[in-house]
C-alpha cells in the first residue's frame, strides 16, 4: 500500500506536465550548474572538481531535507486517510520514505551525467553507497516518525523544522569544501573547520558522498551515523510505543 501511495504522490504532483517527473531532474541539474559555476570561482577550485562534488552534495541533502521537512507534517496531511483508513502510522512513514527514495534515484541522473563529463576516479570503494544510502534511510525513517508524531501534538514545530534545515544546509559541507578549509595553510581557518565534525549532517554526507565521488574513505564516518541510528531508533520506538494511538486523535 505504502509503496503505491508514494507513486501515486508523484504521478499526481506532475499530473498533465508534458515530461513529468523529469522536472526534479532538470530543476536539479540546473541549482547545480548554476551554484557550481559560482562557488567554484570563489573558493579558487577547478569546476571539474567542485561542480560533482556539490551536485551529489546537493542530491544527498535533498533526500535528507524533504525527510525533515516533509516528516514534520506526513500525519498531518494525511488527517482524512488517518482517520478513514484503520491502518497502521508506518505506512504514512514508509509512503513518505518511499516518495523520496523515487525524487533522489530521479536525480541520479544528473550525477551520472557528470561523471560522463568530469571522470572521478571511482573504485570498487563505490559499492559503499548502497550500504549507505541503506543507512542514511534508516535515519530517515525515525526521523519522520518521531519529528511527525511530535509535530502532530505540537504544529509549532514544522516551521521550527524547515528554519534549523534551511541553517544546516549553510553549516554543511555541501557548496563548500570541508577539506579544502581542514588543510587551509592559515592555522585558524584548519582549526575552525574542525568544528564541521560536530554536525552530524555532514557524516551522512561523507558516508556515501566519497564512494560516489572515488575518494579515501573516513571511516569515523560510519562510526558516528552507526551510533545515531542506534539511539535514534531506540526513540523512535519508544515514540512509537506510547504515542501512536494517539495520532489519530491529535490530528
Amino acid at each position: 500500500m505504502w509503496a503505491h501511495l508514494g507513486w501515486q504522490d508523484i504521478k499526481q504532483r506532475y499530473r498533465r506536465s508534458v515530461i513529468g517527473p523529469l522536472w526534479i531532474t532538470i530543476s536539479m541539474a540546473v541549482t547545480v550548474t548554476a551554484l557550481g559555476l559560482l562557488y567554484s570561482q570563489l573558493f579558487g577550485q577547478p569546476l571539474a572538481e567542485h561542480l560533482p562534488y556539490l551536485a551529489v552534495g546537493f542530491i544527498i541533502w535533498g533526500f535528507i531535507g524533504n525527510c525533515v521537512n516533509d516528516g514534520a507534517e506526513v500525519f498531518i496531511s494525511n488527517e482524512g486517510l488517518i482517520k478513514q483508513l484503520p491502518a497502521p502510522v508506518s505506512i504514512h512513514v514508509l509512503r513518505l520514505l518511499w516518495r523520496q527514495v523515487l525524487f533522489f534515484a530521479h536525480n541520479l541522473a544528473v550525477y551520472f551525467v557528470l561523471l560522463l563529463i568530469f571522470p572521478q576516479p571511482l573504485s570498487w570503494t563505490i559499492l559503499l553507497a548502497i550500504p549507505a544510502f541503506v543507512l542514511i534511510g534508516l535515519n530517515g525513517a525515525w526521523v519522520i516518525l518521531v519529528v511527525g508524531t511530535i509535530s502532530t501534538r505540537f504544529r509549532d514545530i514544522p516551521p521550527v523544522t524547515q528554519s534549523i534545515v534551511q541553517l544546516m544546509f549553510f553549516m554543511t559541507p555541501i557548496v563548500w569544501n570541508y577539506d579544502q578549509f581542514k588543510s587551509s595553510p592559515n592555522p585558524v581557518i584548519a582549526e575552525r573547520a574542525k568544528l564541521a565534525e560536530i554536525n552530524p549532517f555532514m557524516h551522512f554526507l561523507e558516508i556515501i558522498r566519497q564512494p560516489m565521488l572515488g575518494s579515501p574513505i573516513a571511516w569515523h564516518h560510519w562510526l558516528v551515523c552507526g551510533a545515531i541510528t542506534v539511539l535514534g531508533w531506540a526513540v523512535a520506538l519508544f515514540v512509537l510505543r506510547n504515542y501512536r494511538a494517539r495520532v489519530s486523535y491529535w490530528v
